[in-house]
């Protein structure tokens, strides 16, 4: 990689120089590996997701019948119109 200083300059790093090649070297290795990925031809071929098979398992969007407001609220220590009353949270 010959740009590897550049990058340990970004990273703000100072590698001894072994170190600095081993990076370089699995960089090179890892920039090759994606080379020979790009070069395959993939016409045709779906993209994968998932390899499970797995269709949506998502519940039904069922309505229910909910609890009463007042009854919701008739164990609240405070409430204003209807709602909870909770402390104010100051900002910083």
């Amino acid at each position: 990689m010959k740009n590897i200083k550049d990058y340990e300059a970004m990273a703000k790093l100072d590698l001894p120089e072994t170190e600095r090649r081993w990076v370089s070297d699995r960089a090179d290795m890892l920039i090759d590996n994606f080379n020979q990925l790009a070069g395959i031809d993939t016409t045709g071929v779906e993209p994968l997701i998932t390899v499970l098979d797995v269709k949506n398992v998502l519940r039904e969007d069922v309505s229910i019948k909910m609890m009463p407001r007042e009854e919701l609220l008739v164990n609240a220590p405070e409430q204003h119109d209807g709602y909870f009353k909770v402390p104010s949270v100051a900002s910083s």
